[in-house]
């Protein structure tokens, strides 16, 4: 695995020359901005991904600016401290408005983050390079914040507006990947108000698929709104849990199989992306009846994440082979976790692809590199070195 290994085209130390826009880019480290936060429901997962990938970046390599988002939308200048933004026992971490309000450049010959205080006059911070924009759900991987900086020619870590879009949408995704000759389960979409309009319809067309049912927002992460369904009794509930989130709901049948997880890295140039070895999700706690919110987050005794995944030599190359392909179906960039099923009769079935997975602590995605013989830093700096290389102003 030579992931974590120098590319001529993105070392920082072979940037002094012009790049695709037309500005000269002088010999010094490259300025990443870490942004995190943001206005969904996701926000201090987010947050928590923030201090990994702070504590992991290599300030000697790299100029690090750390900008975080509130739930009200407000950028501001974050606390450059990895242990800020920890989740703890007794908190979720949260970015809280200062004085110190961020501006992104505005056009695509600007480079310069403005700091603007009231009663004063804008504040250049000096230039960006590239963005690291560690937002999850809504307002922030779904190509909302993509669409933004590509508006501005910014270069930035992962997937485009599409495929940021796709991956967000579980109904769109679904499409697409089966589009794509991939197996996907069976489900049903409930379109906003569908369940209210006629209730008796909605239900015959959500018990079709049998039970147990999973009852899921179309386009949230986390495992935010999700609810696992025994009794049709007890679908109403689900459907309102999950309409807090997003008023199109997805219902997906239950699948027997183990639930799996594979990494994918972009390549560089023309090659593929490249595949993690699988990992295994083993929920072991009783207060869980599936991978939700709590067994990912605030209880680590409850799930087991085995790294790499006892499987077959034939079935991790399947594995591989149906991440990769999931990855280049929605037109993903730089990184993403593929979530599957396999069978007990060995198929693989694609569950979700995951455009921004987590980098906190719990998280399977950078595990799977590290079983994968690269180390967390090393994962850093290849999806930076990925991001530098990728062109702008060409989508």
């Amino acid at each position: 695995m030579n992931a974590a290994q120098p590319h001529p085209a993105t070392d920082p130390s072979t940037q002094p020359g012009p790049d695709d826009a037309g500005w000269v880019i002088e010999q010094r480290r490259p300025r990443v901005m870490v942004l995190f936060g943001g206005r969904s429901g996701e926000h201090a997962i987010s947050c928590a991904t923030a201090g990994g990938v702070l504590r992991a970046l290599d300030r000697e390599r790299y100029d690090v600016l750390a900008v975080g988002i509130t739930t009200a939308g407000r950028w501001v200048l974050a606390a450059d401290d990895p242990d800020r933004w920890a989740i703890t026992e007794d908190r979720l971490p949260h970015v809280e408005d200062t004085a110190e309000h961020v501006l992104l450049p505005q056009a695509v010959d600007d480079r310069e983050v403005q700091v603007l205080v009231p009663g004063a006059l804008p504040q250049d911070i000096g230039t960006v390079d590239v963005v690291f924009p560690l937002l999850h759900g809504p307002f922030g991987e779904d190509g909302t914040l993509q669409g933004m900086l590509e508006l501005a020619d910014v270069r930035y870590v992962g997937s485009g507006v599409l495929a940021s879009a796709v991956g967000m949408d579980k109904h769109m995704m679904k499409l697409v990947l089966a589009g794509s000759g991939l197996t996907v389960g069976p489900y049903v979409v409930l379109a906003p108000g569908e369940f209210d309009r006629d209730t008796a319809a909605a239900t015959a067309k959500v018990e079709a698929l049998g039970l147990p049912l999973f009852v899921k927002p179309a386009r949230a992460g986390s495992s935010l709104g999700i609810s696992r369904v025994d009794d049709l009794a007890d679908l109403p509930a689900a459907i309102e849990a999950a309409a807090q989130h997003d008023p199109k709901i997805v219902v997906e049948a239950g699948i027997v199989g183990r639930e799996i997880e594979c990494g994918v890295l972009g390549g560089h140039g023309a090659d593929r992306a490249r595949a993690s070895l699988p990992g295994e999700i083993v929920v072991t706690g009783q207060d869980h009846a599936f991978y939700d919110f709590e067994a990912k987050y605030l209880d680590e005794s409850g799930v087991r994440l085995e790294c790499p995944a006892d499987l077959s030599d034939e079935l991790v190359a399947a594995v591989q082979d149906v991440a990769v392909r999931a990855f280049e179906a929605v037109g993903s960039e730089g990184l993403a976790r593929v979530d599957v099923f396999v069978t007990p009769d060995d198929q693989v079935v694609v569950n979700e692809i995951n455009t921004m997975p987590g980098f906190t602590p719990f998280s399977m995605y950078p595990r799977m590199w590290a079983a994968s013989g690269v180390e967390y830093p090393e994962l850093v700096d290849e999806l930076v070195r990925l991001a530098l290389e990728r062109p702008t102003g060409l989508r």
